[in-house]
């Protein structure tokens, strides 16, 4: 089955400022970049990789306007490089609306032949990452008092089990987790935290990393027996961004049939 029609933008997000992290390539970071852009939002994106970050952001703001569009390399792992990419929202636009957490970090190892280094390495990008990330934000949110929306990218892993994936579906729990209870506290001064929880979003980061058996695999599982376009599961952030999922917090959202 193919991918249907792109969607065009409708001004879901007209005049909010986002922050997205690992948001340059390809992948859901990138696409969401993209389709924030096109709802009407001006973003500010982070990713520990500098140049494919800076030659994104340039790309994106030769399309949509130098004003729209800012960068700052970011390791989500650094609590200081965290403070700065949201203080550069802040700077730039006078305001902070958005903030969605894509940074993630995988790998395939069996528990017994698994380092303390692999899984620290995966804990510490993607649920710790995810923390801190999330902690900048509400306290920013918080002290404004004009409300806010945080969505984290969590994953179908985190629902169900899968060989040599312990450390990344241990850490997407924890997001989910993470998401639930930071939800609880956040409501109080009207600030939304909400998921999405893909299977399997193809893009060539993920293509290197993964064998060619394992894609046919999982590719099979899915129900309309194809990968999710990343600017499908960019979609279903526009929405939990927007002001349609107003009543929504606390919820992972699965952009897959794959959630158990």
């Amino acid at each position: 089955m193919t991918p249907p029609p792109y969607v065009p933008g409708h001004h879901l997000l007209d005049g909010r400022t986002a922050v997205i992290t690992a948001a340059a390539g390809a992948g859901i970071g990138g696409a969401t970049a993209r389709r924030f852009l096109e709802e009407g939002a001006r973003i500010v994106i982070g990713d520990a990789h500098a140049r494919r970050l800076k030659e994104s952001a340039e790309a994106l703001a030769a399309e949509f306007g130098a004003g729209a569009v800012a960068s700052l390399p970011c390791d989500v792992t650094d609590e200081e490089q965290v403070n700065a990419l949201l203080e550069l929202a802040e700077a730039r636009h006078g305001r902070l609306d958005i903030v969605v957490n894509n940074a993630g970090l995988g790998g395939t190892a069996d528990l017994v032949e698994m380092t303390d280094e692999q899984w620290g390495t995966v804990l510490d990008v993607t649920l710790n990452g995810t923390f801190r990330c999330t902690r900048a934000a509400l306290r920013r949110m918080k002290a404004t008092g004009s409300g806010g929306v945080i969505v984290n990218n969590a994953s179908v892993v985190g629902w169900r089990a899968q060989r040599g994936q312990a450390h990344y579906a241990a850490a997407k729990a924890g997001v989910m987790a993470l998401t639930r209870c930071a939800a609880m506290e956040a409501a109080e001064y009207g600030v939304r935290v909400n998921a999405v929880s893909p299977s399997l979003a193809l893009h060539p980061h993920l293509v290197k990393v993964t064998t060619p058996e394992l894609l046919a695999e999982l590719t099979e599982r899915e129900a309309f027996g194809r990968y999710a376009e990343p600017w499908e599961v960019a979609n279903v952030i526009v929405f939990l961004a927007g002001d349609y999922a107003s009543y929504m917090t606390g919820e992972t959202v699965s952009v897959s049939s794959q959630h158990a």
